[in-house]
Formats: structure tokens, sequence, C-alpha cells
């Protein structure tokens, strides 16, 4: 009995000996979800000597401006969704226009989220909105 108790001792030693290596991670296991950006875009084209533009942007809130056209204007954003507004009013044509035409888009990563277009000389406002979820 002492020779089996001698020999379970010394195996139980033999086998503290081995060297035990453990690997830690060094970073997290669950990694953050990559950042996705869009780009949105105002556009509007057409052939009035000047219109009212006016959108929403979430950096620059309700922005107006009197312009010529083509008028774009792009920014990005991290947000899953949000509301989109644009609107366009003509203030004018050339007496030398003959077919007056006139269009507004919100673009979303190259896809049209919305779209209006006018081809009357009567200065009526276009207007498109929407809410937009990636």
């Amino acid at each position: 009995m002492r020779s089996v108790l001698a020999a379970l001792v010394a195996l139980t030693v033999v086998a503290c000996d081995r060297e035990i290596t453990i690997n830690l991670p060094t970073e997290p296991t669950t990694k953050a979800p990559a950042v996705v950006k869009s780009t949105i875009e105002f556009r509007v084209v057409g052939n009035p000597s000047s219109v009212r533009v006016r959108y929403a942007t979430p950096v620059d809130g309700l922005v107006q401006v009197v312009t010529t056209l083509p008028y774009s204007n792009t920014f990005t954003t991290t947000v899953e969704s949000m509301f989109l507004s644009l609107e366009a009013t003509p203030l004018g044509y050339s007496a030398l226009t003959l077919f007056p035409f006139c269009s507004i888009q919100i673009v979303i990563n190259g896809a049209t989220f919305r779209e209006a277009t006018s081809n009357e000389f009567i200065l009526n406002t276009l207007s498109v909105n929407g809410t937009w979820r990636r």
C-alpha cells in the first residue's frame, strides 16, 4: 500500500512540473460595429432664372438660399434615420424660355429618395419630404 501511495505522490509531483500556458486576449472579444456613413444630397435643376431653395439638415437646421441652377448641397451622417425636406420655388423664367422645367431631388447614397418636377410657368413651390431609414 505504501508503494502505491508513493507512486501516486510521485506522479502528482511529476505532473506539476509541466508548464501551463494561458493565452489571455489583448482586446475585447466583441468588437463595436463599424460606423456606416450615408451621403445625403439635395439637388435642384431646371431652367428658371433663379429659385428659392429651402432644406433642413441636422447640423444647419433650416436653410434658405436664393440661387441660380443647378444647385446641390451634400452632407454625410451616421444616424440610422432622419426626417428630410426640400422645397424650391422658381422666382421667374427668362422671356426666351419656351419649355419651363424645374426638378428637385433628395438623393441618398446615389439613389433617389424623393423627387418632384414641374413644367409650368406658374411659380408654384415644389416640395418633397419623408423619414429616411437606413
